[in-house]
């Protein structure tokens, strides 16, 4: 799907929100695709990468069927299940029930017909919102308190994340006041209704809104709107084990039926060179840097006349698999889904190809959701022992692979029986993981590849894994351009946040300071990404990155004359094409010290800036300091960039 770069705002991310949340199915998305992540809702995934990548939002919908039914809708771009409840279904169109639907209703043990209209209805009723239910009713406001929350309500935030308040066509101050803080529904983005009942129990228990408490006497009493940890409390709050995670994508994958072995057979029959990659998922219909990197080698090894098989866990899985956890794997030829098959059946049909013509290779991306001894015997019957491992991140070392303790802390990877791994909910599943890559490195001949120097060194120096050698080989390179554009100096310092607004990536910074310095003259806030989140007050401008368009993220910064992108990510980063994008469009790229290869490329004062905490973030915007790196005096440079061919430039 073609990439747009277009503005958008609050009410019309409001509008999409109202339309598709009402037939919503989330617990049909949450048992569908157990990859999402920990920190982000279904309805926000779907709306902001799910549909893109053919997820369907209900069981009776099915995203890649409607787009093919109906090719002007594929054509425009624009999100398929609001484009059937807006205007589809009163044209008449077509309408298919997901692939993933009968599976679903197994689970739940229930059988309907996905076409009744019973079952639509019901999809059409609006979802509850807000989880659990303090109370059912409160004493009415007075009017000193009435105006209070109505001076302070911000109707476009509460409408965007409860599109059901105006399906109904209710009056949202009044929905608020009235239902909506006992259904947990927040006012602002500033003030959590649940945090504010947790923290105050006399306010709890006195059975009053909270809101209108807080501004009339909570404020000036010091009480704090939120969590005073703020948003890795929350993090650590929906934290789950990974044990859990494992039992849930176990049940997942016993639901699934590998296709016949002799498909794959006759598929891989007559290939002659080829080249094996592995990793965590299917890199056509999921998108993200590691995906990215994938596609590329694929398409690198194609101008070659190289066939090129993709192997990845048909369930997700959030480590690598033991020896009782079967499952069965994706495979791919050529980027074309060839089935789910046992990994017995694709060893079988790689054995016998390998006394066949042609050269083989191979490179393991990720060996998360893939068996240690299952993968090495696969490339073993293929006839592989030399190959390439890849450090997209850190999961050779820890099964929490982007070393953070707890998902909000950076932990620099400490001896497996440290009392920090103790404390950790990844450290009782570290030594079974990091054991089964040893395992594999022992059985291959493995040459370890990173995107950066920081990386491979941090690497060595906490891991002992025996490689039989590494290299670096960064996915991209910053390539000078003769000219620079200079805007003029007449205008605020805008500070951009690239892509998905979840804390790993670090939007909770960049929302506090949005929500700090709103209305500073001195600055402007830009969000470039997928979809928006009324949270942050900032400007939203929809950019999708895909394959044919790889400099989307780019050329809007650019056309933007964004001054400085915040690449503030919550771990070690190690690469970051967003950090790359951003230097390449001109803005500087602005830090904190545990990032990783973020933290290296920004320390370059042509590039960017490593600030020490988020406080000395927050200080150097109050002060001013910030705006020394605006375009204009630092008199930033455009960069081309130029993508490596991954594999493809390792192997002769």
């Amino acid at each position: 799907m073609a990439v747009t770069a277009q503005a958008d705002d609050r009410p019309r991310a409001a509008e999409a929100h109202r339309v598709i949340a009402p037939a919503f199915d989330p617990d049909f998305y949450r048992a569908t695709y157990a990859d999402l992540p920990a920190d982000m809702g279904p309805l926000w995934h779907y709306r902001m990468a799910g549909w893109q990548e053919g997820r369907d939002p209900a069981p009776w919908f099915s995203v890649e069927r409607y787009l093919t039914a109906h090719p002007d809708v594929a054509k425009a771009g624009v999100e398929p299940f609001s484009h059937f409840l807006g205007h589809g279904r009163h044209e008449g169109r077509d309408i298919f029930p997901s692939r993933h639907a009968a599976a679903y209703f197994g689970q739940i043990g229930w059988t309907p017909d996905p076409w009744s209209h019973e079952s639509f209805a019901a999809s059409q009723a609006p979802a509850t919102v807000g989880g659990r239910r303090r109370r059912v009713s409160a004493p009415p406001l007075t009017p000193e308190e009435h105006a209070a929350v109505a001076a302070e309500f911000d109707t476009a935030f509460y409408l965007a994340l409860n599109p059901d308040v105006a399906t109904a066509g209710m009056d949202p101050l009044e929905h608020f006041i009235r239902t909506g803080w006992l259904e947990e529904r927040d006012p602002n983005a500033r003030f959590s209704v649940l945090d504010y009942l947790e923290n105050n129990p006399d306010v709890a228990a006195a059975n009053i809104n909270p809101f209108a408490h807080y501004l009339t006497a909570g404020r000036a009493e010091g009480r704090s709107p939120r969590h005073a940890l703020g948003f890795r409390y929350d993090v650590i709050a929906r934290l789950k084990p990974v044990e859990a995670r494992i039992a849930e994508a176990a049940a997942a994958s016993a639901r699934l039926r590998a296709d016949p072995p002799g498909r794959l057979a006759a598929a891989l029959g007559k290939i002659g060179d080829l080249h094996i990659t592995l990793s965590h998922d299917n890199y056509v219909e999921h998108s993200g840097g590691l995906q990215f990197c994938v596609r590329r080698e694929a398409e690198q090894f194609g101008r070659r006349g190289v066939a090129h098989l993709h192997l990845y866990p048909a369930v997700p899985w959030p480590a690598v698999r033991a020896a009782d956890e079967a499952g069965p794997l994706g495979v791919l030829l050529n980027g074309r889904r060839l089935g789910f098959f046992t990994p017995e059946a694709v060893r079988d049909a790689l054995r016998a190809t390998a006394a066949g013509p042609g050269r083989r290779s191979f490179a393991i991306h990720s060996l998360l959701g893939h068996g240690a001894d299952a993968a090495a015997d696969i490339l073993a019957a293929a006839g592989l022992s030399d190959g390439f491992f890849w450090v997209h991140d850190f999961a050779s070392l820890c099964v929490g692979f982007h070393l953070l303790r707890n998902d909000v802390e950076d932990c620099a990877a400490p001896p497996a029986d440290s009392a920090a791994c103790r404390v950790c909910a990844y450290g009782p599943s570290r030594v079974r993981h990091t054991q089964a890559h040893r395992r594999l490195f022992e059985r291959l001949n493995i040459t370890v590849v990173a995107p950066s120097q920081t990386t491979l060194d941090f690497w060595r120096a906490h891991g002992d894994l025996p490689a039989h050698d590494a290299v670096v080989l960064p996915h991209a390179r910053l390539e000078p351009r003769k000219t620079a554009r200079k805007p003029s100096a007449d205008r605020p310092f805008r500070l951009a946040y690239l892509g998905m607004p979840t804390p790993l990536k670090g939007w909770p910074v960049f929302r506090d300071l949005a929500q700090r310095f709103e209305g500073d003259p001195r600055y402007e806030f830009l969000h470039l990404g997928g979809a928006p989140d009324p949270t942050a007050p900032a400007a939203f401008h929809r950019v999708v990155v895909t394959a044919e368009q790889p400099r989307a993220m780019q050329d809007t910064l650019e056309a933007l004359h964004a001054d400085a992108a915040l690449i503030w990510p919550l771990c070690r980063e190690t690469f970051s094409f967003t950090a790359y994008e951003a230097a390449a469009a001109g803005a500087a790229v602005l830090t904190g010290p545990d990032s990783g290869n973020v933290a290296a490329f920004a320390a370059d004062p042509g590039i960017g800036r490593v600030l020490a905490d988020e406080a000395a973030l927050a200080a150097a915007f109050a002060s001013g300091e910030i705006l020394t790196l605006g375009r204009g005096p630092r008199k930033a440079m455009l960069y081309d960039l130029a993508y490596s061919g991954m594999t493809g430039d390792l192997v002769a």
